[in-house]
Formats: C-alpha cells, sequence, structure tokens
C-alpha cells in the first residue's frame, strides 16, 4: 500500500518537476529589457498658414464685442465643493447648490472673505486665494416643503380644523441643514488668456476662458434668469411666443468669451429656448392636446407630460413638483383623515373624498376639478393630492422633447429679425446685463466697449455653372434657375404611375403640365401608367394600413414593379403618411418615389419637382465648368476623394435611440457633384464615428471607408485617391482632437488595410453653423450677400475662435440670412493656399442637386445629414423608449444594445472580379466584392424591421446608400432590378 502510494499518491517523487540547472559561477545574470514602448502621435489642430485675397472687399460688422484685460498677472483659484446633508448625505437636486453657497457667503461673509465664482455644482473660482485651503461650514436654509402632507392639508398652510394639521402647521417652512466643505484643487494663471491670444493655447488657457464664462452665467442666476449652457432667458411676458401645443419660445440672448486674432472679445447674440406655457395646469393640457375642454384629454398622456414639472398651489402659493395623477377623480379618491376623538382626547382616522375635504375642509370652491383626476406631489407610498384646477404652472420650465413640424415653422416665422432690429436688441441686451457691475468681473479687470467690432470682408465670384447642350451661365445673388434651359444629363423617366392620398388636385391637369415641362427641360417621359386614388373609406386608417392598401391596389393593377411613383400627399408639411410611404418603397421594394402635396402648382414649382426626379433617377441637373474642363486647382490634377460626415441623434426625449452616421464619398473624379452614402447606426448620443474602420477578421473589413474607397476605384477608372479631404459636421472645437485621433486615425487604417504601402494625403475640415457670430452691413437695412469671405482682416478674426485653428469663417447661406457657415481646417497635408481652398469649398456649396441656389455649407455634408436624417425618419427601433429622459448625456459605444441596419445581398449581378485584384492583390471572398452593372447598382435585397429590402442605386441627388447587418435573403413577387434608391437623400 505504501508503495502504491509513493508511485501514484501525494507523495511519488516523480510527480514533481524536474530541478532547475545548476547556474555556472561565472555567469552574469543580464537585465531583461523591456521593448521600447512606441508613443502615439497626437494630432493637434495647425496653424492658419495664410489669408486669402480674392474677392471683392466690403466693410462689415459683427456681433463680437472688444475686451480688455488689464489683471494679467493673477491667479484664479480652484476650489472644489462638497455638499452634504446633515446626516452625511450628498446633495443631488439641482438648483440646491446655488442657495447654499450664497446662505455660506451671507452668512460666513468675513470669513469667507471674497467674491467667487461658482459654476451651480463642484467648482468654486476666486481671483486670489481663500484664507484657507480647506474650509468647513455649516448653513440652515428654510424650504417650503408640502410633500409631507399625506392628502389631508391644506394648501394653504392654515386653518385646519383637525389635530393632525396643526401638527403640520407647527413647522410650515422645512428647515435643512446643510455640511459644505471647500477645498483648494488648482492654480490658474490669468496669464494663460494673453497666452492663448497670441495662439499659444494649453490646458490653463481653457480653464481659464472656462472660469469667465463661469463668471457669466453666474451673473444671469443671480437675476433669476433660465440658464441653458452660456444663453439666458429672463422670466418677462414680453419674450414670450406661442407656439401652439401649449409650447412657448423664449427669447432671450447667448453671452461668452471668445477668442480672436484682434485679442479677446464678449460674443452676444439673440438665443430662442421652449419653454412650457405658464399658468393654469388645465390650460396647458388643453392646448397641448388640441381639445376644446377639460373632460376629453388623454389623461394617460397627461401623466406623462406632466411628470416632474413644477406647479404652485393656491392660494398658498406654496411650489411643487408633479410626481403623478390620481388613478380616480377628485369626487372619488379617497385618503384617510385623522381627526380628534372628543370623548377621551384620541384621534381616530375617517375616510374622506379629496373633493370633500377642500370644499367643506377648507372652504375652498372647485368649479370643474370635482370630475378630474388629482395632482399627486407626493411620494409613490404617501401620495399627496391636489385638485387641479388649484395647480398652477412655474414659468421658465424648459419643453425638451422634439417639436412639430407646425411649431418649427412657427418658431422659424416668429423668430426673424430684421438686421438693424437685431442690432438694436443685442446692444440692449449688452447693457441690461451691467457687466461693468459685476464685482469678479472687476476683480479679472475686465472691460467691455459697447461698440460693435468692424472687419472686412470678401465677397466671392459666382463660380460658372454648366447645364444642357453645352451652355454656360453665371450665378446671381447666388442664385439660378433652368427657364429655357435643359439639364446637363437628364435620366428617362418610364413605367412610373401616380399615387393620390386623398389630396384635393387636378391630377390630369398635373401630369400634362409634368410632362410638358420635363420636355422643355429635356428629359424623356413617358405617360404614366395609371392613377391610384386613395379609397375614401380608408382615411380614417393608420397611416401604415393606409400604405399598405394602397400598395395592394397597385400591385393588383400593374404588370410588373414600377420604376418610379408619384406620391400626392394632403398636407404639406406634417403628413403622416410619408414615412410609412418613403419606408415602403425604400425599404421593401427599391422604387423611386417623389411626395408632393400640391398647393399651388406653377412652372417653378414643377421644376423643382423634376429637379428632384431627375437627381433620385440618377441624372444630373447642372456642373461646374471647372469639372467639365477639368480645371479645379489641386483636385482635378491628383485623384481626389471628397467625404461629407455627419451624425444624426435621436430626438430630444429620446436618449436611448441609436445615433444615424452617414458618409458620403465623391465617385466619377474628376467630378464633384456625384455622391455615394453609407449609413450605419451606433450607440445613442456617440458624436464620434465608430465604424468606419471596423477589422472582423485578418482580411474582412466591414467598415464605412472600404466600401466607399472600393467605389471611387471602380467609378474612377481603377485609380487609388492620392488625396483624401474629409468635411466633418456638427463637433464642437472641444471634439476636434477626438476628429483628428479617433475618426482619422480609422480612416487610415482602412487604407492602410487594403493596401499597406498606400499613404494618401488628408485633409481635414470641420463646418460649423451651431455658433452665435453674426454679420451686419454698416449702416444699412439689408442682410450680408451671399458668398461672403470673412477672415482675419483688420487684425481681427470675425470667426472669434482661437487662432490656433485654420479658419475659413464664410458666409453661403440663401439671401436673407446672416449665420455664416465656419470652416476650421484642422489638418492640411496637400498644401492648399488659403484662396485654393476658399474656391474649393465655395465651389462645393454649387453643386447640390436638389437646389437652384447656393445651400449654405458644402453639398458633401449636405448630403450626409440628408442621409441620416431621412434614415432616422423611416427605420423604427421596435425596442426603444419614446418617453425616456433627453438628459441621458453621452452614451459609451457598447453601453446600449444598439439594433444594426439590415445587411444587403446580392441578387442577379455581375461582378467586377479584376478591379479589386488590380488594387489590392488577391480576390476577396464572394460577399467582399463591389457588384456592377451597366455603370449602376442593381438592387440588393435585406430582411429584419419588416423584411426591409433597400437598392444600392444611383439615389436622389446622386447618392448611393448602403445600408449594413442583418440576415437572409427574401423574394418578393415584383421583378426587383430598378438601379435607384429613394428616399435616403
Amino acid at each position: 500500500m505504501d508503495s502504491a502510494d509513493e508511485q501514484n499518491g501525494n507523495g511519488s517523487h516523480e510527480a514533481l518537476p524536474p530541478p532547475p540547472p545548476d547556474v555556472p559561477p561565472n555567469v552574469v545574470p543580464v537585465k531583461a529589457e523591456p521593448e521600447p514602448f512606441k508613443k502615439k502621435a497626437v494630432r493637434v489642430p495647425i496653424a492658419r498658414r495664410g489669408l486669402g485675397s480674392k474677392g471683392q472687399k466690403m466693410p462689415l460688422l459683427t456681433n463680437h464685442f472688444k475686451v480688455n484685460v488689464n489683471n494679467t498677472e493673477g491667479y484664479f483659484f480652484h476650489y472644489s465643493v462638497s455638499l452634504t446633508y446633515e446626516d452625511g448625505r450628498p446633495v443631488d437636486g439641482k438648483g440646491v447648490g446655488r442657495k447654499v453657497i450664497d446662505r455660506v457667503h451671507e452668512t460666513y461673509d468675513t470669513e469667507f472673505g471674497k467674491d467667487f465664482a461658482y459654476d451651480g455644482e463642484k467648482s468654486l473660482f476666486t481671483v486670489g486665494a481663500l484664507p484657507r485651503n480647506k474650509l468647513e461650514f455649516t448653513v440652515v436654509l428654510e424650504d417650503v416643503l408640502s410633500n409631507r402632507n399625506n392628502g389631508n392639508a391644506s394648501p394653504d398652510g392654515h386653518g385646519s380644523p383637525n389635530e393632525g394639521d396643526r401638527k403640520r402647521l407647527r413647522r410650515p417652512y422645512h428647515s435643512k441643514t446643510f455640511k459644505v466643505e471647500i477645498s483648494f484643487a488648482a492654480k490658474i494663471p490669468m496669464q494663460a488668456i494673453a497666452n492663448a491670444l497670441r495662439g499659444q493655447e494649453s490646458e490653463n488657457s481653457q480653464e481659464a476662458f472656462r472660469v469667465l464664462d463661469i463668471i457669466l452665467r453666474q451673473h444671469a442666476a443671480k437675476q433669476g434668469c433660465l440658464l441653458v449652457r452660456q444663453s439666458f432667458f429672463h422670466n418677462d411676458p414680453k419674450n414670450f411666443v406661442d407656439l401652439g401645443g401649449g409650447v412657448l419660445g423664449c427669447r432671450g440672448f447667448h453671452s461668452s468669451f471668445r477668442t480672436s486674432q484682434g485679442g479677446l472679445s464678449l460674443n452676444i447674440d439673440v438665443s430662442t429656448t421652449m419653454i412650457i406655457q405658464p399658468g393654469p395646469v388645465v390650460d396647458f393640457l388643453i392646448a397641448n392636446q388640441n381639445v376644446r375642454d377639460p373632460f376629453s384629454l388623454d389623461w394617460a398622456k397627461a401623466k406623462r407630460t406632466l411628470k416632474n414639472l413644477r406647479v404652485k398651489a393656491s392660494p398658498s402659493n406654496q411650489e411643487y413638483k408633479i410626481t403623478g395623477l390620481s388613478e380616480k377623480t377628485c369626487k372619488e379618491q379617497l385618503f384617510q383623515l385623522k381627526q380628534k376623538n372628543g370623548g377621551d382626547g384620541g384621534a381616530e382616522a375617517v375616510e374622506i373624498t379629496v373633493y370633500d375635504y377642500f370644499v367643506n375642509h377648507r372652504n375652498i370652491d372647485l368649479r370643474y376639478s370635482g370630475d378630474l383626476p388629482c395632482i399627486n406631489v407626493g411620494k409613490p407610498k404617501r401620495p399627496t393630492y391636489i385638485p387641479l384646477e388649484l395647480c398652477s404652472l412655474v414659468s421658465l420650465q424648459r419643453y425638451t422633447k422634439a417639436l412639430s413640424t407646425l411649431q418649427r415653422s412657427s418658431l422659424v416665422e416668429k423668430s426673424r429679425q430684421k438686421p438693424q432690429e437685431r442690432m438694436t436688441v443685442l446692444s440692449n441686451a449688452l447693457k441690461s446685463s451691467k457687466y461693468d457691475a459685476e464685482p469678479m468681473l472687476r476683480s479679472c479687470g475686465i472691460s467691455i466697449s459697447p461698440s460693435f467690432t468692424q472687419v472686412e470682408g470678401r465677397v466671392l465670384s459666382a463660380p460658372k455653372l454648366k447645364v444642357g447642350n453645352g451652355e454656360d451661365f453665371f450665378p446671381r445673388n447666388g442664385r439660378w434657375n433652368f427657364n429655357n434651359k435643359k439639364l446637363v444629363e437628364p435620366s428617362r423617366i418610364e413605367k412610373w404611375a401616380v399615387v393620390n392620398f386623398s389630396a384635393r388636385c387636378d391630377i390630369r391637369n398635373l401630369v400634362q403640365n409634368l410632362t410638358k415641362c420635363a420636355e422643355m427641360k429635356g428629359i424623356p417621359i413617358e405617360d404614366p401608367f395609371d392613377v391610384f386614388e386613395e379609397n375614401p373609406q380608408s382615411r380614417r386608417s393608420p397611416p401604415v394600413l393606409r400604405v399598405e392598401k394602397m400598395f395592394e391596389l397597385i400591385q393588383s393593377r400593374l404588370p410588373g414593379q414600377p420604376k418610379f411613383l408619384l406620391c400626392l400627399l394632403p398636407e404639406r408639411k406634417n403628413s403622416d403618411i410619408y414615412g410609412p410611404w418613403k419606408r415602403k418603397n425604400l425599404a421593401e421594394f427599391g422604387i423611386v418615389t417623389q411626395c408632393i402635396a400640391p398647393q399651388r402648382v406653377n412652372d417653378q414649382y414643377i421644376t423643382n419637382v423634376l429637379l428632384k426626379i431627375n437627381a433620385k433617377l440618377g441624372g444630373l441637373n447642372s456642373m461646374l465648368a471647372v469639372e467639365h474642363s477639368p480645371s479645379l486647382p489641386l483636385v482635378s490634377n491628383v485623384p481626389t476623394l471628397i467625404l461629407g460626415m455627419d451624425v444624426s441623434h435621436g430626438s430630444p426625449g429620446q436618449s436611448d435611440v441609436p445615433s444615424i452616421a452617414a458618409v458620403v464619398s465623391s465617385r466619377q473624379w474628376p467630378l464633384i457633384s456625384r455622391y455615394r452614402a453609407c449609413v450605419r447606426t451606433q450607440s445613442p448620443k456617440l458624436e464620434m464615428i465608430d465604424s468606419l474602420f471596423k477589422r472582423v477578421s485578418e482580411t474582412e473589413d466591414e467598415g464605412i471607408i472600404r466600401e466607399l474607397l472600393l467605389d471611387f476605384y471602380v467609378t474612377s477608372g481603377k485609380r487609388k485617391p492620392d488625396q483624401i479631404i474629409i468635411f466633418r459636421d456638427g463637433v464642437s472645437e472641444s471634439q476636434f482632437n477626438q476628429v483628428l485621433n479617433i475618426e482619422l486615425d480609422q480612416i487610415n487604417e482602412a487604407c492602410k488595410f487594403l493596401d499597406e504601402k498606400w499613404s494618401p494625403k488628408f485633409v481635414v475640415i470641420v463646418a460649423q453653423k451651431n455658433h452665435h457670430t453674426k454679420f451686419f452691413q454698416p449702416g444699412s437695412p439689408d442682410n450680408v450677400p451671399p458668398a461672403v469671405k470673412c477672415q482675419a482682416l483688420g487684425n481681427f478674426s470675425c470667426s472669434a475662435v482661437a487662432t490656433k485653428v485654420g479658419e475659413i469663417p464664410i458666409t453661403l447661406d440663401h439671401p436673407g440670412t446672416t449665420r455664416p457657415t465656419h470652416y476650421h481646417v484642422l489638418l492640411d497635408e496637400v498644401g492648399f493656399s488659403a484662396d485654393d481652398l476658399q474656391e474649393l469649398v465655395h465651389s462645393l456649396s454649387y453643386v447640390y442637386q436638389r437646389s437652384t441656389t447656393a445651400i449654405s455649407v458644402v453639398a458633401p455634408i449636405c448630403y450626409a445629414h440628408l442621409a441620416a436624417s431621412q434614415m432616422g425618419q423611416f427605420i423604427k427601433f421596435e425596442d426603444m423608449s419614446e418617453t425616456s429622459s433627453s438628459h441621458g448625456g453621452v452614451t459609451s459605444a457598447g453601453a446600449v444594445p444598439v439594433p444594426q441596419l439590415p445587411k444587403l445581398q446580392e441578387k442577379r449581378l455581375i461582378k467586377q472580379h479584376t478591379f479589386r485584384q488590380n488594387m489590392l492583390g488577391p480576390a476577396p471572398r464572394h460577399s467582399d466584392a463591389i457588384w456592377h452593372v451597366f455603370g449602376l447598382f442593381w438592387i440588393l435585397y435585406a430582411s429584419r424591421y419588416g423584411q426591409l429590402l433597400m437598392a444600392c442605386g444611383v439615389a436622389f441627388s446622386s447618392v448611393h446608400v448602403s445600408v449594413h447587418n442583418a440576415s437572409k435573403q427574401i423574394r418578393h413577387p415584383w421583378c426587383m432590378h430598378h438601379p435607384g434608391l429613394d428616399g435616403i437623400l
């Protein structure tokens, strides 16, 4: 037994590892050196390289007011603020922080000793140091508290007939004790401001400007303003405009400090936010739901709408937060009322209705709310009910949900201001702000000029356009038309029909005018196969059902799939049919469709419709003469790919709906008028595109850029782009480094994955319209004309953005607007001169095929925005909430499951098997190829989300779209062969 254990058991010597070999005594151990770590170079935005000179000069005024900073030798001291309740719980309520810190300043003024700027959360700044690095204070705030009442408490806080109420009234104001700890965090030299103005930006300079903006916010908060980032809104009914639906537009102003080549400036602009209509709750609900009286209200919807809004109860004027509604009406909702027992002095609970309590016990007359639910301002387990008619909504409560089409139109219409009127409003805003009286600004030695800053602009000449028959013409004031002109590349309108969703229109006359106008523009057009009228009995059906029934009718009467459908909608701006109709045509059948709501049909209207139809069918309406030559500087000589990138996020109130990223790319170089698009989903609210390069194996990349590079190669004579110009939309200055070091890295990796030796040169340009710089013509009531280029002339950059970034602030808006598009050149490896780059940007604003005006931003960005936003409109994410909070912020990648767009499957396609081999070497597997038939991309299948079928074809405005990630191939009764893809662009 023992011997067996020695051989097989734990005591076996053979089971032990052999001993290590003996080390000779003369061997000296060598220390292992780790491999040197190669630190990745971090790209930063380039400095401006020079100024342009082309164009006719003109003087301009801009809404920047020069700022002098006299104290540059001092320091901002940054302190961390910790707020807790008496029991140690952290304070998390909004708005409480400012009240607590103000009380600290009032109570401990001598010990605190300095003026400060507080951001309302965890940071406090002073000029110079506080007496000690760590200060602790205890303060008491007396705040009105009604949530402890249990339905039987009077909203007026007095006159209670019972003992329970008298006990509550001993503390009508609920005192709370707060502990405040202020600890030193950092020291910021004011010299950083002067350094930034010289182009020497650093982390200190960013912090210093943050302090200045916090000072402005605190100054506005002291005046009782609603704060929305750097925009401030006063509670003045004169600033309110009714948008309908219980929503008001509230006019205020934006105020922020900006660096420029001329020094520091204060940028002030008009701003508007949406607020809930203040006043009686019932009035708001009636307006919000568009009903005649409160008895017609949808109370489930009302409950969602009212939750977390603040109200004041009459007649006490106490403020509460709404937590819900009662399940029963005021006359039926019971609660336990404790009453004093006269015999032994004890108390007994009596059930009583809320209505009976307020009417009989409080002697408050209730006119109509007895048959309506009550407002609940208590907690789930301890509700506090108040009759509806006693509650009024507090003013300046933001409305964060998406506006309807009519509300948006109303907001635009009512927000319009003439240039001189806007200048007057801005001057008055500066005066009424009284920044000279702000102690923190005085401590910084800051003084602000009351005058608009004068800059010099240049009006660029419009590029020459080419239309049909080789005819050239020049746009005037950024506009042109096709009167007596033919399209440069007309497409054929054939196998088409008209669909009428109960629109009141003379369809026969419309078709005649359309045919006549098309022939004048050189568009070959056949007679429509048929006109499909909606059954009047279907008009009250849900929109999706109406579309389904219409398609059943079309399928029953057409011999095959149509190539084009002209759809007449009954409403011009807010038709419920539009989304389902587009989805049905695009996602399931790949049919090109044009929706119209004809009200005033004339030649110009018909022409505009035909321009859209021609572009959707793969035609080209006009092109730049420099494309035809070709003679565009640095672009026509070297194969150049132009990308436009944008991300569309869910509407406000939809923080968990996936964002949609779209990238469009130019094709058929040296043209810059034709584009293809690729669309993907990504995590909600994520701005950086995360699918540009998506390596799934050693040989496979499913990213966006690979598709676009291969398409460029196929359509550009088997040439790889030596230059890639990227136009990025929708990012702020704080995200510039991410664009350069995250997105550009992905694009570079996608290029290297295709060919390791391939190193194209990059140009990265960010376009911004979401800024507050405006231009005005001095002494003129007119807006600044389109195509005005304004740069750092007169030693001042009217864009008022840090001079470290190469800037091209340029106005390319439609006539009648004053907001310029600001282009930031973050990287330029090609070496464009300022004039050449401005010419390229200017030219790209004249190639948008859906418009006969110079658009306000370059066409690639406009197409990308259109692709992302329209895909988001009709691709429904069934599992996503429609009522989630809009304050979710940025969601990290992978934090929320993101439904992917359907992956396309091929059918009856001919593989172009040689181009990738020529370009990249070994041929890929079957699904990696780009498919091509007669120069056009054919229909591709997909399933999921209603058996989606997408067409990877010539989309409208000559943009192709591919949509990715889903499952199996399906088949449909119609023959799928049309090259068009509608609705995306």
